[in-house]
């Protein structure tokens, strides 16, 4: 047997796409390729709708523009590449494209959630104390908040390829997965991983911890200024604000969650729901995420109305 002196750091992994169904993988490249599709297109027709319409010249909107670039780009970082797998047998990726691919995948999901959080406290600020409205959340201040955001997964996420880049990887070079995912990874190498997974772990859940505290303070103080309004009409129009956020943030932790949990407790989940799920944590979000807010907001659905039907009467507000 080799001693280490004389083994070979692997130079590429092999992703295996979803364990047990590669017989499908054509048939599942399918709606991969529509959720891509759609993805690009909603997203990119928010962002335009955005641009166009005056009136949509608020932070919430601003946000919202952000997590539709912030969408499109995570969806370009996985699903050509599982198309590749799925149609063209192409499971080879080269240790550092891997390493890139997960840093980038884990990043941009923590500025999906930092996003998440903004349009929360910009629905709490809007309906709890609406006279600061326009003081409080400023052009400056949603620039702020962005930044704040990406840098915090930016430097949250950077120790995970730098501590994998330390691991030795001789002889596991087979993922079973759809994409290189940190603990996917963090397995595959011949030594002690404690200290990876114990920070990936810790990441994962301060992050949800967090977030999800803030989002549900902010929801928490906006029932409560809700239901002191007298009028039925005036509560119905202000839950009404916050539907489609209320509807993004169960699209895209529930998966989110789910895969989470049975990653690392779900020993009998079986590894293709495992991966199905995890795939669809990724894909799935930014493709409804356009099509809530296209719905719920009648600034956006009138306005794409125009731009694709530009003969059509718009309704009157």
């Amino acid at each position: 047997m080799e001693d280490n002196g004389t083994r070979h750091h692997i130079s590429s992994f092999f992703l295996v796409g979803i364990p047990g169904l590669q017989d499908r993988h054509c048939w599942i490249g399918i709606p991969v390729l529509l959720l891509f599709a759609l993805t690009l297109l909603g997203n990119s027709t928010i962002i335009a709708t955005v641009k166009l319409e005056s009136s949509l010249h608020q932070p919430m909107y601003f946000f919202l523009c952000m997590l539709a670039m912030n969408d499109m780009v995570l969806t370009f970082c996985t699903a050509p590449k599982m198309l590749g797998i799925f149609w063209f047998n192409d499971h080879r990726i080269g240790f550092n494209i891997c390493l890139a691919q997960m840093y980038f995948i884990h990043t941009l999901c923590i500025i999906e959630s930092a996003l998440l959080v903004a349009m929360a406290f910009d629905r709490f600020v809007a309906i709890c104390i609406p006279l600061h409205y326009t003081t409080i959340l400023t052009t400056s201040m949603v620039i702020k908040m962005g930044l704040v955001g990406v840098s915090r997964a930016i430097l949250m996420v950077l120790p995970c390829p730098l501590l994998i880049k330390r691991l030795p990887y001789y002889t596991n070079y087979i993922i079973n997965h759809a994409y290189c995912e940190h603990m996917a990874v963090v397995k595959l190498a011949n030594a002690n991983t404690l200290i990876n997974r114990a920070y990936g772990i810790s990441v994962a859940l301060s992050v949800m911890i967090l977030d999800l505290g803030l989002i549900a303070a902010s929801y928490i103080k906006i029932l409560q200024a809700v239901f002191r309004l007298s009028s039925q009409n005036a509560r119905s129009k202000a839950l009404g604000t916050c539907a489609a956020h209320v509807c993004t943030i169960l699209v895209s932790y529930t998966p989110a969650l789910f895969s989470f949990l049975t990653h690392r407790i779900g020993k009998k989940v079986p590894p293709s729901v495992h991966i199905i799920f995890a795939s669809l944590y990724l894909l799935v979000p930014p493709t409804v995420n356009p099509l809530v807010y296209g719905i719920k907001t009648k600034q956006i659905r009138d306005r794409v109305v125009g731009l694709f039907f530009p003969n059509k009467k718009i309704s009157e507000p």
